[in-house]
């Protein structure tokens, strides 16, 4: 699956060199296809279409097709892990402020992209080493929710078993897609939180889970939508 790397690697050395994208561009556009159509898609020739260049300027950027999926995994990795380890590791006043501050990666796209999280996940279950990858991913995700109850006082199993519990809870939402309207499912945050660590939320607890609600998820959609009717 080398698609011609070398010989096309030294025929770009010829290319007009305004005619290039940048590398982020060749990536952000294998991920919007990895999203929107499967990694079957993901191909240099219909992506060099797509970015109105030549398909040899591919190789300025990416030795393979190989280099260029294993720099896909990469950019997920840190989109979408990198928040949440963040957030689990950052200091709050209690349990429940903690498991708040994870929230905002479910509230914020720009923290964690759900699409491309299940795109990553089908692709995965056709490739073995994705696979790996996926799998070794969220040990590291349910590792750092794990240390983050350990550091309020739960026992190690239970630890674990809250991070678990919670991760998981998460991800098989996303799985389901949009189940339930965004109103609904936020009115139950509070006895999420409850759930989630054996603790009821007090007034403040839910003034400050209704300020990132409000901040991070219906805010941003206003401020599109109302971009969307001005256009």
């Amino acid at each position: 699956m080398q698609d011609g790397g070398m010989n096309e690697a030294q025929s770009a050395d010829t290319e007009d060199k305004t005619e290039r994208k940048t590398r982020q561009d060749w990536l952000d556009l294998a991920l919007k296809t990895l999203v929107e159509d499967g990694i079957d898609n993901v191909k240099i020739q219909i992506m060099a279409k797509q970015l109105s260049v030549a398909r040899s300027s591919f190789y300025w950027h990416f030795e393979s097709r190989e280099a260029l999926q294993s720099a896909m995994l990469d950019e997920w990795l840190r989109k979408n892990t990198s928040p949440i380890i963040e957030r689990a590791m950052r200091p709050a006043s209690d349990v429940i402020m903690a498991v708040i501050n994870v929230f905002e990666c479910w509230l914020d796209e720009t923290l964690f992209d759900p699409p491309l999280d299940m795109a990553v996940r089908l692709w995965a279950r056709r490739a073995d080493d994705v696979r790996a990858v996926v799998t070794q991913t969220d040990g590291i995700r349910v590792d750092a929710l794990r240390r983050m109850f350990l550091r309020y006082g739960y026992p190690e199993e239970e630890a674990l078993i809250r991070a678990r519990t919670l991760y998981y809870t998460q991800i098989g939402q996303y799985t389901l897609e949009d189940f339930e309207p965004a109103e609904i499912r936020f009115s139950y945050g509070p006895a999420y939180l409850h759930i989630f660590t054996g603790h009821q939320p007090a007034p403040k607890h839910r003034a400050h889970l209704a300020k990132c609600i409000e901040e991070k998820y219906f805010a941003p959609r206003r401020a599109r939508d109302g971009e969307r009717t001005r256009d």
